[in-house]
């Protein structure tokens, strides 16, 4: 496995340095990081379950796509990649929202996407257990009997998106 280098950023999220993947969060360096809600056409979204060999939080519900920024690589980018290599899906992205860094989303400065299709998700099993599209109530059912199953981040962007478009 190659060392991922991440940049390091202040809190006005200006690049400051790098560092390997492993120390910025040891360390609790703040970084970049995306996230994208993918939905069908039905407006069921797509939850996939982290794979038992990620060092955070195996096992556990998470956004459709999500991964580091890459240095030099915008946001938007970055979204794209992560969800064609997740799920194997090219399709335009919506920005929805930006969160700051905190302890909450892993001290990660994150741009939030949404896209819709009804393409045939393709999972990388190297990342991804299993996934599949779930409709908003079930997933509010799924957050209250098993809250403590879902990343922090998709929690925290779950609550942003039920308020924007709810």
């Amino acid at each position: 496995m190659t060392k991922e280098l991440l940049e390091i950023v202040d809190n006005d999220n200006r690049v400051i340095g790098t560092a390997g993947r492993s120390k910025i969060h040891k360390q609790h360096f703040m970084h970049r990081s995306v996230h994208v809600f993918l939905f069908n056409s039905a407006g069921e979204l797509f939850l996939q379950k982290r794979a038992q060999t990620k060092d955070e939080f195996p096992g556990f519900y998470d956004s459709s796509a999500a991964g580091h920024v890459n240095p030099d690589e915008s946001y938007h980018a970055a979204a794209e990649r992560e969800l064609k290599e997740e799920l194997g899906i090219e399709v335009p992205l919506e920005k929805a929202a930006e969160l700051p860094a905190s302890q909450e989303t892993g001290w990660e400065f994150v741009s939030f996407y949404t896209a819709v299709t009804d393409d045939t998700v393709k999972l990388n099993y190297e990342e991804i257990q299993e996934g599949k599209f779930y409709s908003l109530d079930e997933i509010r059912t799924l957050l209250l009997s098993n809250e403590d199953k879902f990343t922090p981040s998709v929690k925290a962007l779950f609550k942003i998106y039920q308020k924007a478009y709810f």
